[in-house]
């Protein structure tokens, strides 16, 4: 189901051009890009501001460095390794556990330490950064994600985006792992987008491959319970931000631990424009409304305005079965 421009437009979606050029171009300054694309310097300026991230284990930055990686993970029962330049969850090794028979990922498969060193060197050489530029490797603890999350999500932990316009959450979505995304939350790899009331943190739209779903096709269980644990606080994590960074227009990418609570996971400072397809909703509007806003106020104030403001009912267990998502907005 395809819709002319002008019915996108009464809808309040954006395009491409316009998050661009009216949000990144204006409210994004080129020189704090470095901030959130490379994740090492996200982690520790995170750090500093006090804003919760996954544990660093440590950092491989060159191909003699591979050597000492063995002794580095010794102990950990489990972790990931990332690219710190890397996008769109490429180059990103989950192991669950450690066994005598070697490193096993959420799938099942096991590796080898030679293949990890191997993995570990293609992203030194920048198989996975932007650009092919040469990259750091950075081995994180694993996050053990809330449980009552589990039977939404597919050998792989769900993560949250909330997009931050100025300060203000102004949109969320869940990306919900699948088989068909290879246990990654990556919605153009085959991962469920689930819209997020900012209020609730509850769901309201499921969508999958450009069609609409109200459950997870690999678990079943249906998506209109979901409701994202501790909310509040994730929001002004998020929304916190906004001062570590300088940018006005970012995407956040969170995780609900369990025994720590919220993390921030990465940023994004040209976030994708899918989560109005999974909110069924545009963002204008909302970034209108913000636009209007004085400046000043501090993170509990501008939550709180978010929640009052963005509030909305959920459509999944009203939709008809099968229904499609909104167009593609990528054009």
């Amino acid at each position: 189901m395809w819709a002319r421009p002008s019915q996108l437009l009464r809808r309040g979606i954006i395009g491409m051009n316009r998050r661009n050029i009216r949000y990144i171009g204006r409210y994004n300054s080129r020189r704090l890009y470095p901030l959130v694309d490379d994740k090492l310097k996200t982690k520790l300026l995170a750090e500093k501001h006090g804003i919760t991230t996954p544990a660093l284990i440590g950092t491989v930055t060159t191909q003699f460095g591979i050597k000492g990686l063995g002794d580095m993970i010794a102990g950990h029962p489990g972790f990931v390794i990332k690219p710190a330049k890397g996008s769109g969850g490429k180059g990103i090794l989950v192991i669950e556990h450690v066994d005598a028979d070697g490193f096993v990922k959420p799938s099942g498969a096991k590796l080898s330490i030679e293949d990890i060193h191997r993995h570990v060197s293609n992203i030194l050489s920048g198989l996975y950064s932007l650009g092919g530029t040469p990259d750091v490797a950075m081995i994180e603890g694993l996050i053990n994600f809330d449980e009552q999350l589990s039977e939404y999500t597919y050998e792989g932990v769900p993560d949250i985006r909330v997009i931050i316009f100025r300060g203000y959450p102004v949109m969320a979505m869940m990306r919900l792992s699948t088989a068909a995304s290879d246990g990654k939350a990556n919605l153009h790899q085959g991962a469920v987008g689930v819209g997020l009331d900012i209020a609730t943190g509850t769901a309201v739209r499921g969508v999958q491959f450009d069609r609409s779903r109200r459950d997870h096709p690999d678990t079943g269980h249906e998506l209109a319970s979901l409701r994202i644990p501790d909310w509040t606080s994730l929001l002004e994590l998020a929304a916190g931000c906004y001062e570590m960074t300088g940018l006005g227009y970012i995407g956040t990418d969170m995780v609900i631990d369990r025994n720590r609570g919220p993390m921030l996971l990465e940023l994004n400072a040209r976030p994708g424009l899918a989560i109005q397809m999974a909110n069924g909703e545009g963002l204008r509007p909302r970034l209108d409304l913000v636009e209007k806003q004085p400046e000043g106020l501090g993170v509990k104030a501008r939550v709180a305005f978010a929640q009052q403001h963005f509030a909305r009912q959920g459509e999944l267990k009203r939709l008809p079965e099968p229904e499609l998502a909104e167009p593609c907005l990528s054009t």
